[in-house]
């Protein structure tokens, strides 16, 4: 009998009848799926890993999973368990598992270091990506996802990223040309935008330009059907307690993602969207190739697939890169969300801190010209420093969770106490233990960052001692998670800052941004596809902010 054709049938099999079905009979389903999965669990072989303290709960199929995804900011949370339990606890989660937390610079920079290897993702997530993206390398572990990155590496390095860089100016450029229109139209000195819309859109053209040579046109307000999905997704959606519950139990069981609720057909949307555009991008990609614009991503992948190497990707994978994860994950994720995200972040900061706005102001004009993308990266300090601060306070991906694939000891830099009451330097995890970096708590960690962790504050990065002894020991990029670190440390991270840092400039040069209502706005976090920003009472994620041209 083939095992996993049998499997794959039964899956689909699963999934039309689940659509099929009522809530309440999908709520008898899984309550007899957690009866199950915790008698598994209590009659299993005891396990070796070190028993640690945590929080309790008292939802005993969902744990803490539910008030955590519902949490405006998950980070405080951990930050104050990790105070209340030492830097390495556990956790209940849903249908009785316990994930360890890593709030330790140590234990993270050992986590990370052994990332897909010792520690890779897990079963039910996996599961999850694969039907969606594609085994692309974000499914990839091991010797997969080396070989994959290997290949993928040149098209993402410094040379690489200086040849994308008038893709990204050519967008910057229509975005101020459309608020210096959109002032004079106004007719006052200023005009009320809605940043992240403006931020969103960059980040799309700007990529799709430096990506696959294709041009979105979203900055032109061109119709497009993914951009109309997109844009549904931020325009933010109401989280009832059922569609928590699904989006927390398909963590555990990725079937889940076929319950219709409003976010999984949205999922689905974008999905379907995604598939119909992927063709012609790889068929403009290939047309390309012969009329020397054979700088953009895709072109450097599918080139790099007919190169006589023995580290070669497949054109399977390449093509799956292409049309699954690069489009999804590259593309919309870091592009569309996690890039746009960030600038956002980055203009609402500044027009919260006037006095951030004009230091950086002055070193901008002082500087002259546009900068080229080496003076972007080398000769700009406190344009650095500003996007290292909101890098800090705002990373896009709150954690990583994975599962341990072999028996390890992870040292700890402050001891913890365990459940018994020894006091332990490491901990010992067994093979199948779920484990998570809390990259915000991280981040802004009191305990790691000082006293004025949670505060904007761009000088910490210039200053001798502006970066504490504890905070050095985090060993990700500039001594931040934001980027992840290790082997699967974000390979797009050149990019995203030559672009970050080009928005921000051009922003601050041109125009002063100030808080709509003034300084003393509200703003909140909003679930679309990640976590954004969206100031309080205002439709959507949107964030309103006042501009007015720059005069001198």
């Amino acid at each position: 009998m083939d095992v996993p054709f049998t499997l794959v049938v039964v899956y689909d099999t699963l999934c039309d009848r689940l659509r099929s079905v009522s809530i309440a009979d999908i709520a008898v389903g899984l309550a007899a799926v957690w009866a199950f999965h915790t008698a598994f669990h209590a009659t299993g072989k005891k396990s070796r890993t070190t028993k640690l303290r945590g929080p309790k709960s008292n939802d005993p199929f969902f744990g803490v999973s539910k008030e955590l995804f519902r949490s405006a900011d998950m980070g405080g949370m951990y930050e104050a368990w990790a105070k209340e339990y030492g830097v390495a606890y556990e956790i209940p989660m849903i249908c009785g598992e316990r994930r360890i937390q890593l709030c330790d610079p140590r234990a993270a920079a050992h986590f990370f270091s052994k990332d897909t290897w010792s520690y890779v993702g897990i079963k039910g997530m996996k599961a999850a990506v694969a039907r969606r993206m594609g085994k692309g390398l974000s499914y990839g572990e091991g010797e997969s996802h080396r070989r994959q990155r290997r290949t993928m590496g040149p098209s993402f390095n410094s040379t690489a990223i200086r040849k994308l860089t008038p893709a990204v100016h050519k967008a910057v450029d229509k975005v101020k040309a459309a608020w210096e229109a959109s002032i004079e139209a106004g007719g006052n000195d200023s005009i009320v935008l809605d940043v992240q819309k403006w931020m969103n859109y960059v980040s799309l053209d700007a990529f799709g330009i430096a990506g696959f040579s294709y041009d979105f046109n979203s900055l032109n307000g061109k119709p497009n059907a993914m951009i109309s999905v997109l844009d549904s997704f931020a325009a933010g959606m109401p989280q009832s307690a059922f569609s928590v519950a699904v989006s927390v139990l398909i963590l555990v069981f990725p079937i889940a993602s076929n319950i219709p609720t409003q976010r999984n057909r949205m999922f689905d949307r974008l999905h379907k969207r995604m598939t119909e555009l992927c063709d012609a991008l790889i068929d403009n990609a290939n047309a390309n190739r012969d009329m020397g614009e054979n700088a953009s991503t895709i072109n450097l992948l599918l080139r790099a697939e007919e190169e006589d190497s023995g580290q070669r990707i497949s054109r399977e994978e390449v093509v799956s890169q292409a049309r699954r994860l690069w489009f999804l994950r590259t593309l919309l994720i870091a592009s569309y969300e996690t890039t746009a995200m960030t600038m956002t972040w980055g203009l609402l900061e500044l027009a919260r801190h006037p006095n951030v706005q004009n230091k950086l102001r002055e070193e901008l004009l002082s500087f002259g010209g546009e900068p080229s993308y080496d003076q972007l990266t080398n000769d700009l300090p406190y344009l650095d420093a500003v996007v290292q601060e909101v890098l800090r306070l705002h990373p896009s991906v709150p954690e990583l969770t994975r599962e341990a694939a072999e028996n390890d000891v992870i040292p700890l830099l402050e001891p913890v106490q365990t459940k018994s009451g020894e006091v332990v330097d490491s901990i010992v995890v067994e093979r199948g233990t779920i484990l998570s970096v809390p990259i915000s708590c991280i981040n802004r960690s009191v305990a790691i960052w000082g006293p004025d962790a949670k505060s904007f504050k761009p000088e910490r990065w210039l200053e001798p001692n502006g970066i504490t002894k504890k905070a050095q020991e985090v060993k990700g990029y500039r001594h931040l998670l934001t980027f992840g670190d290790g082997p699967r440390s974000c390979i797009g991270k050149t990019f995203a800052l030559a672009e970050i840092k080009t928005v921000l400039s051009m922003a601050i040069r041109n125009f002063v941004l100030e808080m709509k209502d003034g300084p003393d706005t509200k703003v909140e976090l909003s679930r679309g596809i990640t976590l954004r920003p969206k100031v309080v009472g205002e439709d959507g994620i949107r964030v309103p902010l006042r501009i007015r041209q720059y005069k001198g």
